[in-house]
């Protein structure tokens, strides 16, 4: 896939929040919930964004939509027609052009779905937006769209209470399909369900990005879940990109004390297997006060005193491997392995 053009390019972004009080509503701080953040995604790709909650990883994917504005960096998106537009400066107008080709699966299939709206017309509103005027013609995509996701299209005229947590968040995924994007950006869209219905989802995901050649960055903060799915991985921690590698090798070697302390915390399916000391000292980096140097180094069991006073660059340390860190080539860090890929439909 090295040689595939790439779709979305990421550089620098950065997004801060202004904290105020008082009756005057004063400004007296900043939190910077995502800072200095960059990554590209090929077409036909699976990025798989993670971090524990509160990291910046769904702000980044809200800047990437343009449903929030960036404070600052470049979001470079190749349009269908090989245009490459910057999305970070556009005007709403500018951008209502280019919404069909971006959409969003998101984290609760409930709360994304108008009650009052039949699965019909909730899956067809973007067709109707974009110009498909013809009632006959939205009915026999939605059907199509409801088919490909594995429900039943008779029963498109229910209301979306009728269906259970899995059926609604396939309906959100072909809601997200519904106008052939380019680029899906998936919220966590499976963190709400039980295990089973998780695993149906993930394969479901899987299928559809063979069929449909999707581009999908795949926002998470369960590691298991993306090993399965993505071509590489994106470590964030407060607001920094701290590694960045493909899936394999992130999970084999993690070159960061971080994305290593994740693959602790991951269950593991052996009731004889140690589970060991996974926890990590001390508390995360407040984003509105972070600490000097590296962000990390107040919880890091390897820290020394460039660590305290230096903030270390995202730097390659392979090829294609990034790794924010001053000692990333020293450290041996374990991983968890990396299964081969499933085939599609493939039961877990």
């Amino acid at each position: 896939m090295s040689g595939t053009p790439w779709l979305l390019e990421v550089r620098r972004l950065r997004k801060s929040f202004a904290i105020r009080r008082g009756w005057n509503r004063k400004v007296v701080g900043v939190v910077s919930a995502v800072d200095d953040v960059s990554f590209t995604i090929r077409e036909g790709e699976t990025l798989g964004l993670v971090g524990e909650s509160g990291c910046g990883k769904t702000t980044t994917a809200r800047c990437i939509l343009r449903a929030i504005k960036p404070t600052s960096g470049e979001v470079l998106f190749r349009t269908a027609d090989g245009r490459v537009v910057d999305l970070a400066p556009l005007s709403r107008r500018e951008l209502r052009p280019l919404r069909p080709q971006i959409q969003m699966v998101f984290q609760d299939p409930f709360g994304s779905l108008n009650p009052r709206m039949t699965i019909f017309d909730n899956v067809g509103e973007p067709l109707l937006v974009n110009g498909l005027r013809d009632r006959r013609m939205r009915l026999d995509r939605v059907a199509d769209l409801l088919e490909l996701t594995g429900l039943r299209p008779e029963h498109m005229h229910r209301f979306p209470h009728a269906f259970s947590g899995g059926q609604r968040q396939r309906i959100g995924i072909a809601r997200a399909l519904a106008t052939e994007p380019r680029l899906v950006v998936a919220d966590e869209p499976v963190s709400a369900l039980d295990v089973s219905v998780q695993a149906q989802v993930l394969n479901l995901f899987l299928e559809l990005r063979t069929r449909l050649h999707l581009t999908l960055l795949f926002v998470a903060h369960d590691l298991s879940v993306v090993k399965h799915l993505s071509d590489r991985v994106a470590v964030m921690y407060v607001g920094q990109l701290v590694e960045l590698a493909t899936a394999e090798a992130i999970f084999r070697h993690p070159r960061h004390p971080y994305t290593a302390a994740l693959m602790r915390a991951m269950p593991v399916p052996d009731p004889h297997a140690p589970s060991g000391d996974v926890a990590l000292a001390g508390e995360v980096a407040n984003p509105a006060d972070p600490p000097p140097g590296c962000y990390f180094h107040p919880r890091c069991p390897f820290v020394t005193e460039v660590c305290r006073t230096e903030r270390p660059p995202l730097r390659a340390i392979d090829a294609g491997h990034l790794v924010r860190c001053h000692r990333a080539e020293e450290l041996a860090l374990t991983g968890v392995g990396a299964e081969p890929p499933r085939a599609p439909g493939t039961a877990w």
